[in-house]
């Protein structure tokens, strides 16, 4: 198994990068123990404010900006030599600030899904050594992506995350009739990326593998069809460092195969999530007459109709334990979940008998 991953100018340890989770589900003590263990930690930018101590109710957009730096700073206090990162979506309100913010906070590594980030090297151009990674999910995607970026900035991604809509969490990048028909090869789509990077580019970026990866198993398979690395969320859940709360965790080793499924999010996008509560979550904000406070999207059914229901909010309440209204995203592998587990025992399992560790 290919034991080291080059990200930019980062050479992280082991193949593996931490998949982003919102509203402070991956913040920095899941982070620095991912890089300190030798994979790349990412806090999760969306809704990081929320229970940090920091939002008092009016000020969301400036708590944001400072939870942000201060859950880097414990990354970086638990990891101070690791490769740690930051996952910022591009359907953000405060998009751009936290990006910076990101650069300000010391972030190693720039990864951005739930959109193309077209205008990324521009926010980050005084800081060429912040590796910048997009989420596709198509060779289309990375194409766009790639040519407006050697156009206007003169320049290419550190690597590309492709991600599997029939089996990664959160938020997805495919309209919601094409997940889950069998149509969609993930190794297919990574093999073409990195023939596009080497043919039309003269170069080689790595293309990571994202959704669906559990075990030792789906590693070794993901390096085997041509990733150079993978991304991991939802097996990482379960752990004592994670930073959701016990309910939270405990939602996933409770859950069932049949009980993960796919909802429209109020961000316009599809998204895979744990659903046996999926009717309280509406419910919540019927029974509290909630209003969108924050704006946290861009586009947001929510905050322009009072469609759906408000997501910052719902994935802020699950976090803190609060699993009867909360919404508790996942990948389809978080039934596998059977109990509460250590980021090195993670590591230990998918890495354990490379030489030199």
């Amino acid at each position: 198994m290919t034991q080291q991953l080059k990200i930019g100018k980062h050479i992280v340890r082991y193949p593996l990068i931490q998949g982003g989770m919102g509203a402070r589900i991956s913040a920095g003590r899941l982070a620095g123990h991912i890089a300190r263990c030798g994979g790349v930690g990412l806090v999760a930018a969306a809704g990081i404010a929320l229970n940090s101590g920091l939002y008092d109710g009016k000020n969301f957009f400036q708590a944001e900006i400072e939870a942000f730096k201060a859950e880097l700073r414990k990354a970086y206090e638990i990891a101070p030599d690791g490769i740690i990162g930051v996952n910022v979506m591009v359907a953000l309100s405060d998009y751009a600030p936290l990006v910076k913010a990101a650069i300000e906070g010391g972030a190693k590594v720039i990864v951005c899904g739930a959109g193309l980030p077209m205008g990324l090297p521009e926010l980050t151009a005084d800081h060429p050594d912040v590796a910048l990674v997009p989420i596709v999910s198509s060779l289309r995607a990375a194409q766009l992506i790639v040519r407006k970026w050697q156009k206007a900035y003169h320049r290419l991604p550190d690597a590309v995350v492709v991600e599997d809509p029939d089996t990664a969490g959160g938020h997805l990048g495919e309209k919601m009739e094409n997940i889950g028909i069998g149509e969609y090869d993930q190794y297919a789509t990574i093999r073409s990326i990195k023939a596009f990077f080497r043919d039309e580019c003269g170069a080689d970026v790595p293309v990571i593998a994202a959704g669906g990866i559990w075990d030792r198993a789906d590693v070794e398979h993901a390096l085997a069809e041509g990733a150079d690395g993978v991304q991991m969320a939802s097996r990482f859940v379960c752990t004592e460092e994670c930073d959701a709360e016990d309910g939270f965790k405990q939602f996933y080793i409770d859950c069932t195969k049949e009980d993960i499924g796919l909802l429209m999010s109020p961000a316009g996008l599809p998204g895979r999530a744990i659903l046996k509560n999926i009717d309280n979550i509406r419910q919540y904000d019927l029974d509290h007459h909630t209003t969108c406070r924050m704006g946290c999207l861009k586009k947001c059914s929510y905050k322009e109709s009072g469609e759906r229901f408000c997501i910052v909010t719902a994935l802020d309440r699950a976090q803190r334990g609060d699993v009867d209204t909360g919404l508790v995203f996942c990948g389809t592998n978080a039934w596998k979940a059977d109990r509460i587990t250590t980021v090195q025992a993670i590591f230990d399992e998918l890495f354990g008998d490379i030489p030199g560790k």
